[in-house]
């Protein structure tokens, strides 16, 4: 079989040597390769062949693990570093999604979640895609998507052509998969090549081709990888499927077709106006966002901030500022007003959790394994922690005490004295979503099946309780459960709603998945009503009593729905956010969909209540916050 092997290398590199203008690449991708699983075997066989084949480079195009843990990136990538070819790597949703280090140690490891280089006149650009450390979308980070265009503005010379790469399709898969198209056609894309769906598809997108390809492992012992020869002068690209020890097979071969290209010069302004501030109007996302629109509406919805990165954290308030964390790593303290920013500070890595906004200081919770006081005012740091691991949850600050989920850890904090009250260790993953701080219990879920009760003033564990399933994918771990005197209700990806007796922790009653609720709930103001948002963009309201009841049920107009966005209820009406920028307001006495307005076209990251004025912030994955108010009667007549 060795040498079979060796034959057939040296057979397809003569082959390769006779086409001039060819370049020849080989992808893996979809590897899911865990320690000891039988993917890292196969892995280390498809490196030994893909050295011996005469080659220009080897891109590995996401989902290289399971569960994106730094044990498993380590191992994935000491069997990587064995190739002998240049190589490029990007992350999949398994880097993403489940990151221990949230999404850290992948850069840490190779540099850059993004990649650009050149083959003779071969311009291959790839990047990170999501979804970031929740259930989402795909979605292009707003600075990749500026760096995307500036770096093929710069590098694109006549004559030469463009390879683009992502784990995703450039399909309703990314939320902003428009935008990132809009880009690549200004250039001369011959083929978008991605992962993700383990399966061969050749497909087109406003004229560019698309090529999925496939995964390591494609069943009943069929592994291998993918080689592309793309014959630049002929014009033409070859797709083979390379099963290990056997000859490659053509899958593909097609013309490339520039048809639809139609060179634009300079960086686009697709999202920027020409002062350099980013453009929210009504040409770009198609949403009627007139006075009149808004009067007959009775609610004003205004953006107030607009990034340059796309923002992944829930948004913190005072009477003057809201307070954000972006994708590039930096804090921001923005005026809620004039959305002129007042300060920034810049930490090591995107960051997930929402800033919490003391007297004095904003405690940043960062995924560079940090608490970090800042001063209010200026922003300059005072004082940090240095923890064992990122920090990617909401923290509740409360008394002057701020109870703050990390990594495998719960902690209570004296924000005034920088002191350390309490900590509670026994958690086998990361905590994600804002704990419940009320009476004398600390009540969260986290990423090990567990949702828990502590003693507010001691950390001591009350009980815990576990929905039965052993797989951390089934945790409550980014629900903010609902509380009352009495029950504590939670949804969660298992797709039941649970009610738990909030003194002993015991089961009371658990719907049977009748909703299909995932991980977005929310309650009314007297804590008698939960709500949850169904993954048929639902809204449906149940009674928090002794028994399980559908009070009612209202059509949100989502469609397919998984966003982990809190539901809120403020003033008699409950706000409601989608996978895709929707908001939905609700009436909460009538039940009747007051609304909807597209706010944009990635996932809402939640609802923050204003209490200063009643208003009610959101933020958007895609760099964006808005402010929802209602109009005053003065105003409506």
């Amino acid at each position: 079989m060795k040498r079979l092997l060796i034959l057939w290398a040296m057979t397809l590199c003569l082959s390769l040597a006779l086409q001039a203008g060819v370049v020849k690449l080989a992808i893996l991708s979809d590897v899911h390769v865990t320690p000891g699983n039988a993917n890292e075997g196969k892995l280390r066989e498809a490196v030994a062949e893909i050295n011996a084949t005469d080659l220009d480079a080897v891109m590995m195009t996401g989902d290289l693990t399971n569960e994106g843990s730094d044990e498993q990136l380590t191992n994935v990538k000491s069997i990587l570093d064995g190739v002998t070819h240049p190589l490029y790597v990007i992350p999949g949703n398994h880097e993403n999604n489940w990151s221990q280090s949230a999404c850290k140690t992948f850069n840490d490891l190779w540099g850059s979640d993004r990649f650009v280089f050149t083959v003779d006149n071969l311009v291959v650009i790839g990047m990170n895609c999501g979804p970031f450390m929740k259930m989402g979308d795909g979605h292009i980070k707003q600075e990749d998507l500026l760096w995307l265009d500036s770096t093929l503005n710069a590098m694109v010379k006549p004559g030469m052509k463009v390879l683009s790469v992502n784990h995703y399709p450039i399909l309703d898969d990314l939320d902003n998969y428009r935008a990132y198209v809009d880009i690549l056609k200004k250039y001369p894309v011959i083929t978008h090549q991605c992962g993700h769906y383990h399966r061969w598809r050749l497909y087109e997108t406003d004229g560019i081709n698309g090529l999925m390809v496939r995964a390591l492992d494609m069943g009943n012992d069929n592994y291998g990888y993918t080689l592309m020869n793309i014959d630049l002068d002929r014009h033409w690209i070859y797709v083979y499927n390379k099963v290990l020890g056997k000859d490659p097979e053509v899958m593909f071969s097609y013309r490339i077709n520039l048809e639809y290209y139609t060179p634009v010069h300079g960086i686009s302004r697709w999202m920027w106006d020409s002062s350099g501030r980013f453009n929210l109007e009504a040409d770009r996302l198609q949403m009627p966002n007139t006075v009149e629109y808004q009067h007959r509406l009775k609610f004003k919805v205004i953006p107030v901030v607009a990034d340059k990165a796309s923002i992944f954290t829930r948004v913190g308030l005072d009477e003057k500022n809201l307070y954000f964390g972006n994708s590039l790593g930096y804090c921001k303290a923005v005026d809620k007003q004039t959305g002129n920013l007042r300060w920034q500070y810049k930490t090591d890595a995107m960051l997930f959790s929402r800033p919490a906004v003391g007297d004095k200081y904003i405690v940043l919770p960062t995924s560079d394994k940090r608490l970090v006081w800042l001063d209010k005012k200026t922003g300059k740091p005072k004082w940090q922690y240095d923890a064992d691991g990122p920090y990617v949850a909401d923290g509740v600050l409360k008394d002057g005490v701020l109870y703050q989920g990390g990594f495998k850890t719960f902690q209570a904090w004296d924000v005034k004295r920088h002191r350390l009250l309490w900590h509670y260790d026994s958690i086998n993953n990361y905590c994600q979503a804002a704990p419940v701080v009320d009476g004398g219990d600390v009540i969260f879920g986290a990423w090990d099946t567990r949702l828990r009760s502590l003693d507010r003033r001691t950390g001591a564990l009350r009980w815990q309780w576990n929905n039965g399933k052993t797989a951390n994918l089934y945790s409550p771990g980014n629900v903010v459960p609902v509380v009352t005197p009495e029950r504590v209700v939670i949804v969660a990806p298992d797709r039941h709603t649970t009610a738990i007796d909030r003194r002993t922790g015991e089961q009371l009653w658990r719907e049977k998945n009748e909703n299909k609720v995932r991980e977005s709930l929310g309650h009314s103001a007297d804590g008698k009503v939960a709500y949850a948002k169904t993954m048929d963009g639902e809204l449906v309201a149940m009674s928090t009593g002794d028994k399980y009841e559908l009070l009612w049920k209202v059509d949100l107009g989502f469609g397919y729905e998984h966003a982990p966005c809190i539901v809120l209820e403020h003033d008699g009406f409950i706000y409601c956010g989608s996978r895709r920028g929707m908001l939905a307001v609700v009436d909460a006495e009538t039940h009747q969909l007051v609304f909807t307005y597209p706010l944009g076209t990635s996932e809402v990251n939640g609802f923050e209540l204003d209490p200063a004025t009643g208003d009610i912030y959101c933020s958007l994955i895609e760099g964006t916050i808005w402010r929802i108010e209602k109009w005053n009667v003065v105003e409506c007549e």
